[in-house]
Parts: C-alpha cells; sequence; structure tokens
C-alpha cells in the first residue's frame, strides 16, 4: 500500500485544506508537488511554508514541517 502525504500549505493567513498526494517519494517531494518550490525540514519560523503528514501501515501518524529556502536577508 502506498504512503499518501497531506500537504499543508501555511505560506497565507488563511490555511487551507490538505492536498492528498500519491505519488511522492518524501514528505519534501509531496510539498514540491503543491507548491512548486524547494522546501528544507529546518530553517527559521519566518520561512515555515508546509506541514506534512503521512501514516506508515497502521502505525502512528508522523508531521514534519518544511521551510523555504532563506534568502539572504
Amino acid at each position: 500500500m502506498a504512503v499518501v502525504f497531506q500537504v499543508i500549505d501555511l505560506r497565507t493567513d488563511v490555511i487551507g485544506a490538505a492536498v492528498e498526494v500519491q505519488n511522492a517519494t518524501s514528505p519534501e517531494d509531496a510539498a514540491r508537488q503543491v507548491l512548486g518550490i524547494d522546501v528544507f525540514r529546518s530553517g527559521n519560523k519566518r520561512d515555515l511554508v508546509a506541514r506534512v503528514y503521512w501514516q506508515q501501515m497502521s502505525g502512528p501518524t508522523n508531521m514534519v514541517r518544511l521551510y523555504s529556502k532563506a534568502v539572504e536577508r
């Protein structure tokens, strides 16, 4: 059974529904497919762009916060 990732876009003040992605290889890949930008697992809070949830088999639900690449400030 394939893992289904649920991507929540956090770039706006209004948080929409999760977008499901079935053909991704990782949470980062799923977020790239939905957001169209490169994302990373670490970064500054102001660069937070998404949360991705997934569950493998009948295990616990996993979540990772993903950040955009910080531009030089």
